[in-house]
């Protein structure tokens, strides 16, 4: 997998964010209004604060997401766009 355009190489059957700390990330997303930094806190998906981009899709929750080959990761950078339908 790689994050932030650097290739990890981490053990096989681990969650993105234990292979991201394993790895030495420190930082997996930065808040919406005050850009602080942020990572996985609860590692079991509750408090929100492990969140990345996971091969162009953001708000992806690392704690819950297990690791594949080729994974693209990417530190989110304040709140996911939103879409809106037309209707």
């Amino acid at each position: 997998m790689t994050f932030d355009g650097k290739s990890v190489d981490v053990p096989a059957g681990v969650s993105v964010a234990a292979a991201l700390l394993i790895s030495g990330a420190r930082q997996f997303r930065s808040t919406p209004v005050s850009a602080a930094p942020r990572a996985p806190y609860c590692m079991m998906g509750v408090c929100f604060e492990c969140l990345v981009q996971i091969d162009g899709r953001p708000g992806r929750q690392s704690c819950l997401t297990a690791v594949r080959d080729g994974m693209v990761v990417e530190c989110q950078h304040g709140a996911s766009a939103l879409t809106l339908a037309e209707g």
